[in-house]
């Protein structure tokens, strides 16, 4: 099963940015997950079982090293990938 997330990351710190670089800089480190971020989301496509057990592992890590955060995440059962659909069709 594929999966679509839309994610936004809100840091309750001052000095934001270095959070949300390293949450997006770590999803796209991951094999097998496109990673399309944008100024509003970051939005993360793939098999089901790999993009839910990476997001359990970052949200996790993003906690521990930057402290206090807000997660807003979205989910469709299906790879909405623009990559892979570029004019927007699911599978």
């Amino acid at each position: 099963m594929e999966l679509s997330v839309e994610i936004s990351k809100y840091p309750l710190a001052d000095d934001y940015i270095p959070a949300i670089k390293s949450f997006i800089d770590r999803l796209n480190d991951i094999n097998g997950l496109s990673v399309v971020g944008n100024t509003m989301s970051t939005q993360v496509f793939g098999d089901y079982d790999l993009v839910m057990d990476t997001l359990k592992k970052e949200i996790r890590y993003s906690y521990e090293q930057f402290g206090k955060a807000i997660f807003v995440c979205k989910f469709i059962g299906v790879n909405l990938d623009p990559a892979l659909n570029p004019h927007g069709e699911g599978e």
